[in-house]
């Protein structure tokens, strides 16, 4: 399965019709920075885990290098329809959505 690439609008839509947001940044990334409601799955695990029960999946790191080149692994996490947020948190900061820090 392919992730579709999405921007940080396409995301924000997505997640206000229920899709699930997946921070695959490790767990002091998150902490320092992280977007309302992501959930944290660190890539370093994430094969350790199923995300269920959500039509769509957005996947989100800090500049989206990181899900791009894990792209495969990440779409066998789930059943769900699964997005790439080009530009990761940086481009979700970029369009003024919120974060929260610390």
């Amino acid at each position: 399965m392919q992730l579709k690439h999405i921007t940080a609008a396409e995301a924000k839509k997505l997640v206000d019709q229920g899709a699930t947001l997946v921070d695959i940044r490790e767990v002091n990334e998150f902490r320092d920075e992280n977007i309302p409601g992501a959930r944290n799955e660190p890539l370093s695990r994430i094969g350790d885990s199923a995300i269920t029960g959500a039509p769509a999946v957005v996947f989100h790191c800090k500049s989206g290098a990181r899900t791009r080149m894990n792209a495969q692994a990440l779409a066998a996490c789930t059943d769900a329809d699964v997005y790439i947020l080009d530009g990761g948190i940086e481009a979700w900061k970029a369009a003024g959505y919120p974060v929260s820090r610390g």
